[in-house]
């Protein structure tokens, strides 16, 4: 039997309480919500059965662990048919945190993480130049992680 599921402002509010801190008990996001933590127990559930919520994640401060070097990256590709497996073989390499299919002149867009000019050198020489199809990459290095925020859903 298929059921039809729908997102009130409920489960936004939900949402928007543990998008910000994944490890608050449902009791306490109960209350602040003003509904038993029975219900958000099950809110939860049919979000995940929707597949609005896909698990939780852990937040890392790489820099606490020696990644100083933030960068952002435009891939060119020779022909975009090479797309599929040029994010196969990225996805590989252990530095590239996020891709990113775009509009632009750029085919994919990278986030990297590394720990020094050095390692970032080894990265490009021996990993990501080495991709077939990757024809240049142009390197966006990140300063200062200014603002990020999660999007607020109860709006």
């Amino acid at each position: 039997m298929k059921t039809n599921y729908h997102i009130d402002n409920i489960d936004l509010k939900i949402l928007s309480i543990l998008s910000n801190n994944a490890k608050m008990p449902y009791t306490e996001v109960a209350k602040k919500v003003f509904v038993s933590g029975g219900t958000v127990h099950v809110r939860m559930k049919k979000l995940e059965k929707m597949g609005v919520v896909k698990g939780t994640k852990l937040q890392i401060d790489y820099d606490k662990l020696g990644y100083k070097m933030k960068l952002f990256m435009g891939i060119y590709l020779e022909k975009s048919f090479l797309y599929k497996d040029a994010v196969r073989a990225l996805k590989q390499i252990p530095e590239v945190i996020e891709l990113h299919a775009i509009t632009g002149q750029y085919t994919i867009f990278a986030k990297i993480l590394c720990k020094d000019t050095i390692h970032l050198k080894n990265v490009l020489d021996t990993k990501i130049h080495k991709v077939k199809g990757i024809t240049r990459t142009e390197s966006f290095l990140s300063i200062e992680e200014t603002f990020k925020e999660v999007l607020a859903l109860n709006n």
